[in-house]
């Protein structure tokens, strides 16, 4: 008597039919969805491509205003001293470059440095109404710049002095008091007390010169400071007052 093995039928297991029939969905759910898929992924696709359009045209921009910027300076630092006509000439090339890069570039990371430079050359070409208004050009847009906007506001001083304004002068000196981190507040100290001293303020003056001593004893200013409080308290009028003077004794002497 022969006996037939049964073999059970073959069928998938629980898991591995869910899973069949799971990416079954997803596929019939791309083919609902491919068109909203496909201008999605182009979309994205064209967004990154404009970014990154975007990041390379404003590092070419920056490049570029790097550049007119170190090309101005090199104008401007090489000046020969033994050819007025050749100096002038170079100074007139950095202006015209410093204004470039300040015009065309202006929020580029040259833009600062160029705008302060375009003030001081143009300070040396004696045009002191044209860097007035480039320095407070620089004050409205480079506020964040802390240590040129310091040194900025100190040019500016200097350019009101030139003028004979000294009201305008002490204002910017002050403002440099008020830069939180500015790196020259002992310079700005020191005109503001030169200042009082050619007003004839000596208590002003010594205050401003004490508070550069105490502030800043490491200065190079603070020598300066401490000899001219000695100057000073040398010709402050004593407080003591004087005696006071006898009178004359009456003329006694008989009359012949």
């Amino acid at each position: 008597m022969t006996y037939r093995i049964k073999v059970p039928p073959r069928s998938l297991p629980v898991d591995e039919a869910h899973l069949l029939s799971g990416l079954e969905r997803f596929v019939l759910s791309l083919r609902d969805y491919r068109r909203p898929l496909l201008v999605g992924m182009t979309m994205l696709l064209l967004a990154g491509g404009t970014v990154g359009a975007v990041l390379w045209y404003d590092a070419q921009t920056a490049r570029k205003a790097q550049d007119l910027e170190r090309e101005a300076t090199l104008h401007y630092l090489t000046r020969p001293t033994d050819d007025p006509k050749k100096a002038d000439s170079n100074l007139k090339e950095a202006i015209a470059l410093y204004k470039r890069v300040t015009d065309e570039y202006p929020r580029t990371p040259a833009g600062p440095l160029a705008l302060f430079h375009l003030g001081n050359s143009l300070v040396q070409a004696n045009e002191l109404d044209s860097a007035i208004e480039a320095y407070k050009r620089f004050v409205v847009m480079y506020s964040s710049q802390v240590a040129l906007l310091g040194l900025v506001q100190q040019k500016l001083g200097y350019v009101y002095l030139l003028k004979g304004d000294r009201d305008q002068a002490a204002k910017a000196y002050a403002a440099v008091l008020q830069i939180p981190g500015a790196l020259n507040r002992d310079h700005a100290l020191y005109e503001l007390a030169r200042l009082e001293e050619s007003q004839s303020r000596p208590e002003a003056a010594l205050a401003y010169y004490n508070d550069l001593v105490k502030a800043y004893p490491n200065s190079p200013l603070a020598n300066e400071a401490a000899v001219r409080m000695k100057a000073l308290d040398v010709k402050k009028p004593s407080d003591v007052p004087s005696p006071p003077v006898a009178p004359a004794p009456p003329n006694t002497a008989p009359k012949p």
